[in-house]
C-alpha cells in the first residue's frame, strides 16, 4: 500500500512488498553510517583524524543499494558511501585503524579514507582518479558472465565524474559486451564547488544511457524504500537477463566536498529546502507514523550503536602506531611469486619473433582457462600485426575478445578480471596508444598490490619502436614511462625464443607487466624456438658476448645493432649483456661485467634525456665508480619526436652514432 503522510514527509514511501523487518532493518543501516559520520566530524575538530568526506544526506543510495545486492556481489563505492561499508558489516575498528593509518586497517597504513578494496567483503575501493573504478567494475563483470554466474556488480560515481572519459568508455564496453553492471550515479548537485549547470548541458545525466543504447532509471536518492525496492527489482532482473542499467540518483551534499571546504558556495536557501528532505529525518517520521518504531526503540537502537562507536575506536586508538619497516615497503610492490621454470623441450622450429610471440601466447591460453585476451582488431581480423590470428577459431569469441577504441576502459577491465579471479592480456595496438590507458596503467594496475594486496594479474603487450619509417605516433620505444613506476613489471626481448618464454612467464606472474615487442624485429629476426610451451625468468639478462675491452649494455633492437658493430668489427672484445627485462632489472650482471671490463657502452633506442639508460649510468657510477677507466658513454636516439622519412628516422636513431662511440670508448 502507499501511505499519504505528504504533509509531514516530502516524498511518499510505498512499502509494497517490504515486510516490517526490512524497514526497521534499513532504518538501522542508514542510523548506523549517520552516526560514525556525526562522530567523526567531531574527531575531525579534535584533530584525531586528517581528513573528511562526508556523506550526510546520501544515505540512502549506499544503505539501499548494498540491502539489494547479494552478498557475495562485487560493489565499488566512492569515498562518501560508507553506507557501504557499514551495511557490508566491516568489523568499524577495521574502519578506524584504516582512517588513522592502522596496520589492522586495510592498506596498512598506505592510503588514507576509503581508497582500498577487500575480497572478504567484495568491495572495491576508489582511487583519486574517480573514473577507473567505471572500467574495473566491466572486468569484474565480465568475469561473472563468463563464468556463467548471476551476479550483478554495482559501481558508484558522482555527477563530477561523468565527464571523464573513463565515464564514456565505460559505459560504451559494457553495453557492446551486454555486461550485468549498475552503474551508480550519485547526483548530488556540486563536483567540489563546481554545480551541476557548470558539469553537463543535460536535463539528466541517466539521458546519457540512451546514446550507448542502455536502460536508465532516475530515483530519488533520498527516499531509502524508493532506492531499496527498485534497485533489488533492477538486480533481480539483470541476474536473469544481463544488461548495464545506469541509474541517476537525485540527491544533496549536505557537507562540504571535504570538510575544509566549506560550503559558503552553496545558496542558503538550497540549503534549507534539501535539509528538509533528509533521508533519514524522514525515514523516522514514517516509521513513527506507521507504529513500527517508538522514540524509545530509537533512542535504544542509537545507544546501542553509539557504545559500539566507541567501543570500537577505542580498539583502533589503542592499536600500536606503525613502525615501518624497510623490507615489508619494498617487498609489498610486487605480489609474491615464486618462479616455476619450465624448461624447453629438445625440439625447436625456425620461428619469427612475431611466431614466436603468437605461439607463446596460444599456449599459455591452452594452459590456462582463466586466459582472457583483449584488445582491437584482435579476433577474427587475428591483430593489425595477425599475432592472434585463429585464435578465435580455437579459443571462441568469449576469450578472444574484439574492444571498442577505448584503451583505458580496456586496462581498467584488465584489473576487474584480475580482481574477479583471471588472468588477462591487453593488447595495446601500438605502444605510442598507452598514453589514453596510462592513468590506469600506473596509477591502478601498478600500485593496487602495494596499497591492499590486490595482485593485478595483468599483461599488456607493447609493439613498439622505429625502424619502419610509421613517424611519431606509431614508433615509440616508451618504455622508460613504465619502469619509472614501480609496481610494474617491464619486459623488452629482443629474439623470438627469449620472446616465447618470457610472454609465458609474464602470463604466469600475478604482477602487472608491460611486454614490449619490436615491430621491426617481428619479421626480420628468426631463431631455433622450442616447440612446446616452456618459460624463462623474468628479471635475468643474458651474456651473449664475452670479451675484455669494454661492456655493452643493451635490449631490443639496440641487441641486433650492437652484434652488427660487433661484426663488424672484430678487434673489439666485448661483454655484451641484453638485459632482456629492465623491471626488475639485473643488477647483478652488470656490475660483474662493467667491474671486468672497466669501461661500459649503454645503448638505447629511446632518446636520452629521462632513458631506462640514464638511470643504469646513475647505478653504475654509484656501485661501480672505482672499476671504472672512462666514463660511461650513452648511445641514444635525438631528443625529438620520431620522424618519418626514411632518411630523417635514420638520423633520429641511435644506431647511426654506434659505431664510432664505441671506437672512441675503446680508444679512451
Amino acid at each position: 500500500m502507499t501511505t499519504k503522510i505528504d504533509a509531514i514527509i516530502p516524498f511518499i514511501y510505498d512499502r509494497t512488498s517490504v515486510s516490517d523487518e526490512m524497514l526497521l532493518q534499513l532504518y538501522k543501516a542508514m542510523l548506523t553510517p549517520r552516526l560514525i559520520e556525526e562522530k567523526m566530524l567531531i574527531l575531525l575538530r579534535q584533530g584525531k583524524i586528517s581528513k573528511w568526506f562526508a556523506g550526510i544526506g546520501q544515505e540512502a543510495i549506499s544503505v539501499g543499494v548494498t540491502t539489494a545486492m547479494q552478498r557475495e556481489e562485487y560493489i565499488l563505492p566512492m569515498h562518501r558511501n560508507l553506507g557501504v561499508f557499514t551495511t557490508r558489516e566491516i568489523p568499524l575498528y577495521r574502519l578506524f585503524a584504516q582512517w588513522q593509518g592502522k596496520a589492522s586497517g586495510f592498506t596498512k597504513g598506505r592510503d588514507r579514507s576509503f581508497h582500498f578494496g577487500t575480497q572478504e567483503y567484495n568491495i572495491v575501493g576508489m582511487i583519486s582518479h574517480l573514473g577507473p573504478q567505471l572500467g574495473v567494475a566491466d572486468g569484474i563483470a565480465l568475469a561473472h558472465k563468463l563464468r556463467n554466474e548471476k551476479a550483478v556488480t554495482a559501481v558508484f560515481t558522482g555527477e563530477g565524474g561523468t565527464s571523464e572519459g573513463d565515464f564514456h568508455e565505460a559505459l560504451n564496453v559494457a553495453s557492446v559486451w551486454q555486461l550485468p553492471v549498475l552503474f551508480c550515479i550519485e547526483n548530488n548537485g556540486y563536483g567540489l564547488s563546481t554545480p551541476t549547470t557548470e558539469q553537463y548541458n543535460c536535463e539528466n545525466l541517466a539521458d546519457r544511457a540512451l546514446g550507448y543504447g542502455m536502460e536508465s532509471h532516475i530515483i530519488d536518492g533520498n527516499n531509502i524504500l524508493e532506492v531499496y525496492t527498485k534497485i533489488n527489482t533492477l538486480v533481480e532482473d539483470m541476474r536473469q537477463n544481463p544488461r548495464p542499467v545506469l541509474v541517476e540518483f537525485k540527491t544533496f551534499r549536505m557537507r562540504g566536498h571535504e570538510e575544509a571546504s566549506g560550503t559558503k558556495y552553496v545558496p542558503e536557501e538550497l540549503m534549507e529546502t534539501w535539509a528538509k528532505k533528509d533521508p533519514l529525518d524522514n525515514y523516522k517520521k514514517y516509521l513513527l507514523e506507521l507504529g513500527l518504531l517508538t522514540e524509545e526503540m530509537h533512542e535504544e537502537m542509537a545507544s546501542k550503536i553509539k557504545e559500539n562507536i566507541n567501543k570500537n575506536l577505542d580498539i583502533a586508538y589503542n592499536e600500536e602506531a606503525i613502525i615501518p619497516d624497510l623490507e615489508t615497503e619494498l617487498s609489498d610492490v610486487y605480489a609474491p611469486y615464486t618462479y616455476q621454470d619450465t624448461p624447453p623441450n629438445e625440439k625447436t622450429e625456425e620461428r619469427r619473433l612475431i611466431d614466436a610471440i603468437s605461439d607463446g601466447l596460444k599456449q599459455s591460453m591452452e594452459r590456462n582457462d582463466d586466459l582472457v585476451i583483449m584488445g582491437q582488431d584482435i579476433a577474427e581480423y587475428g591483430g593489425v600485426f595477425k599475432i592472434t590470428d585463429g585464435f578465435v577459431e580455437a579459443f571462441g569469441k568469449e576469450r578472444v575478445r574484439n574492444t571498442p577504441i577505448c584503451e583505458s576502459a580496456i586496462v581498467e577491465a584488465a584489473m576487474g578480471l584480475a580482481i574477479n579471479g583471471k588472468k588477462a592480456v591487453m593488447e595495446m595496438q601500438f605502444a605510442d596508444f598507452a598514453t589514453s590507458g596510462f592513468n590506469p596503467i600506473v596509477n591502478y594496475l601498478a600500485k593496487s598490490h602495494y596499497r591492499w594486496s590486490q595482485p593485478a594479474d595483468v599483461v599488456v603487450r607493447m609493439p613498439c619502436g622505429a625502424g619502419v619509417a610509421a613517424g611519431p605516433f606509431h614508433s615509440q620505444t616508451n618504455e622508460a614511462w613504465f619502469t619509472h613506476t614501480p609496481g610494474l613489471k617491464v619486459v623488452y626481448p629482443a629474439f623470438p625464443s627469449d620472446a616465447k618464454g618470457l610472454l609465458a612467464a609474464a602470463i604466469e606472474d600475478p604482477n602487472p607487466v608491460l611486454f614490449f615487442e619490436h615491430k621491426a624485429l617481428y619479421r626480420r629476426i628468426r631463431q631455433e624456438v622450442p616447440t612446446d610451451y616452456f618459460t624463462l625468468p623474468i628479471g635475468k639478462a643474458v651474456s651473449l658476448k664475452e670479451g675484455e675491452d669494454v661492456t655493452i649494455i643493451t635490449y631490443g633492437a639496440g641487441v641486433h645493432w650492437a652484434l652488427e658493430t660487433l661484426e663488424n668489427n672484430t678487434e673489439v672484445s666485448a661483454d655484451l649483456i641484453d638485459l632482456r627485462t629492465l623491471q626488475p632489472l639485473d643488477r647483478e650482471a652488470i656490475f660483474t661485467s662493467v667491474k671486468k671490463t672497466g669501461k661500459v657502452l649503454l645503448l638505447t633506442e629511446d632518446s636520452g634525456f629521462g632513458s631506462v639508460m640514464s638511470d643504469i649510468s646513475a647505478m653504475i657510477s654509484e656501485a661501480c665508480f672505482e672499476s671504472l677507466d672512462a666514463p660511461i658513454r650513452r648511445v641514444t636516439s635525438l631528443d625529438t619526436p620520431i620522424p618519418f622519412a626514411e632518411q630523417l628516422e635514420e638520423q633520429y636513431l641511435s644506431r647511426k652514432r654506434l659505431e664510432d662511440t664505441l671506437k672512441a670508448l675503446i680508444a679512451y
